[in-house]
């Protein structure tokens, strides 16, 4: 009788769900961009400066602990494969892509509906991976579906941006939508050991010196002062 009764624990316990999430996943936008399909000279000198200073193999102010490495960089545009790049090369790691084809428009329904369902799905494989379990990501991500108060309005009844899907919205200090204007910042996001709930929020302001002190390095909310004439397509609306 024992023995059944211990073999029915054992089995209910394997159907529970098994809890999985980073300690730390690391959230930022692509570069300034040229058009649906490259960054701009300045989104494309922001990727190599990423990789020098916060997310490369020996970078000057890494992110990542000593010792530690980052376990997988995720993406889901051509830009943000475009800025990830240079830091995932400096590890010789893979990058996961959760693709979207560009497209003209950034409003088009379609288009907005494949970004919706490849961060639904981005999301889950990070929250419920236990090969993540305990490690650093890194998301560079469209902004739109990091937050974006419109959107989530939109979608209303359906989690649709990383500020929803990772819960991020019960933490204080986590802004409801992601500017424009702005490409330089970090969102850092912390889970307690084996719990899917975050802890902890910061946001870390991207700063560079040396040959990369001239890309822009604006506030929260704050115009990023580019112009056409940069080549760089100026902030639309959100």
């Amino acid at each position: 009788m024992i023995r059944v009764l211990l073999a029915a624990l054992f089995v209910f316990g394997s159907l529970l769900p098994v809890i999985a999430a980073p300690s730390r996943i690391i959230i930022l936008r692509h570069g300034e961009k040229a058009n649906p399909w490259k960054l701009c000279d300045t989104g494309a000198e922001r990727a190599e400066a990423l990789a020098e200073t916060y997310l490369g193999k020996n970078a000057a102010k890494s992110l990542f602990a000593n010792g530690e490495e980052p376990a997988f960089f995720f993406a889901i545009t051509l830009h943000t494969l475009e800025l990830a790049s240079p830091s995932v090369a400096s590890w010789s790691k893979p990058i996961i892509l959760y693709s979207v084809v560009p497209d003209e428009s950034d409003d088009d329904e379609l288009h907005v509906k494949a970004l919706n369902q490849r961060t639904q799905e981005a999301a889950a494989n990070i929250m419920q991976n236990p090969a993540l379990d305990g490690k650093t990501v890194v998301m560079v991500w469209e902004h739109k579906h990091i937050a974006n108060e419109k959107l989530e309005k939109k979608f209303e009844g359906e989690a649709v941006t990383l500020r929803k899907l990772l819960k991020l919205d019960i933490l204080p200090g986590v802004p409801n939508t992601w500017p424009g204007d702005n490409y330089d910042y970090f969102w850092i996001v912390d889970f307690p050991p084996n719990s899917n709930v975050p802890s902890k929020f910061a946001m870390v302001k991207q700063e560079f010196g040396g040959t990369f002190a001239d890309l822009p390095q604006n506030d929260w909310d704050t115009p990023d002062g580019l112009s056409p004439s940069s080549g760089c397509k100026v902030k639309s609306d959100d």
